[in-house]
């Protein structure tokens, strides 16, 4: 009972993650409009975007898609994209936060990396570093190869509620993470004691997608934007998404289309080591602001199912400072921080 009020509040939490701050373009760093990192005038230079999983994931495709736009936009050159994988995204943040003052370095991130900072009792946390921007927001798909048996999300949870243990349930981030909270909020919706799911974690989307594709579980439930391609081609099925409304471009029902009251969304954003002068800091906000207003970036969104959650300065500190608080409360009632 004790651990069913905790997921309880854990579908709370992550309702409230989203709905703590609005989506509109704000600049809390300052008014300066220099944006580069390398000189005071001119596009971005000598930008680093850390990933801190492996290639192919979402945090590796949003990055690698704000870098190309920023680049094709004049925004910034040569920036460059790196990975650094590794206890669900904590290697590569305790990477930053050693990195202090580092003008060049930032890291992609998102609500995977907040749960993982706890879970995996990192020294390291976000609150540490400097927040820049959040980008994106999107919500969860459940997901299956397109070997699998199972052909509509009904024929999904018949299966694993006569037998959850047995249907093992894969997602690209540890404990605490998107892709744990969603099996576990969607098992508690169905009717499925969460202690009996059996999740798979892998350290981002670029480990899970062989997983998917060679029909080794029973589903998964992440992003639907880094396996677009694969959906598109119909080597993933996706079953159902937990959005609002319906993912334009992917064939399938929300979870409440199916009958199913759950509601979910995941984040991404962008943040810089300590110690990142306050004109350093607009000089990146800048940068990505006009990336962010740019048509390429608009069709990026659309290409990868994305919504618009454009925040930055004081405004993505404050979300984050919030994101931190409620999962480190959520995940000590489960007793995994």
């Amino acid at each position: 009972m004790r651990r069913s009020k905790a997921l309880r509040a854990i579908a709370v939490a992550a309702g409230l993650m989203i709905a703590a701050t609005g989506c509109g373009a704000t600049s809390g760093t300052g008014a300066k409009t220099e944006n580069s990192a390398g000189s005071s005038s001119g596009p971005l230079t000598g930008l680093r975007i850390m990933v801190p999983n492996t290639a192919g994931g979402g945090y590796d495709t949003t990055a690698r898609t704000a870098a190309k736009v920023m680049n094709d936009t004049k925004t910034a050159t040569n920036t460059e994209v790196f990975n650094l994988a590794g206890a669900g995204g904590t290697v590569g943040l305790a990477r930053l936060v050693n990195e202090k003052g580092n003008k060049d370095l930032t890291m992609l991130m998102g609500l995977g990396v907040v749960g993982a900072s706890y879970t995996n009792k990192s020294e390291a946390k976000l609150t540490d570093t400097t927040p820049l921007a959040r980008l994106i927001q999107e919500p969860g798909a459940i997901m299956v190869s397109k070997d699998s048996p199972y052909k509509t999300i009904d024929d999904l949870v018949t299966a694993w509620k006569a037998d959850p243990k047995k249907i093992s349930v894969g997602g690209g981030s540890s404990a605490g993470g998107p892709d744990h909270l969603l099996p576990m909020q969607l098992a508690q919706a169905v009717g499925i004691e969460p202690k009996n799911v059996n999740f798979v974690s892998f350290d981002g989307g670029g480990d899970l997608l062989p997983a998917i594709l060679g029909n080794k579980l029973g589903f998964a439930a992440s992003g639907a934007g880094e396996y677009i391609q694969q959906i598109k081609t119909g080597q993933i099925r996706v079953l159902a998404t937990s959005g609002a409304e319906r993912l334009e471009g992917v064939d399938a029902p929300t979870l409440k289309e199916s009958k199913i009251d759950l509601e979910f969304s995941n984040w991404r954003g962008i943040v810089a080591p300590p110690g990142v002068s306050e004109a350093d800091q607009a000089n990146i906000v800048a940068a990505l602001t006009k990336m962010h207003g740019s048509e390429e970036w608009k069709k990026a969104l659309k290409d990868h199912g994305w919504t618009d959650a454009f925040i930055t300065g004081d405004e993505f500190k404050t979300f984050l400072t919030d994101q931190d608080k409620r999962v480190a409360d959520v995940l000590s009632q489960l007793g995994l921080a």
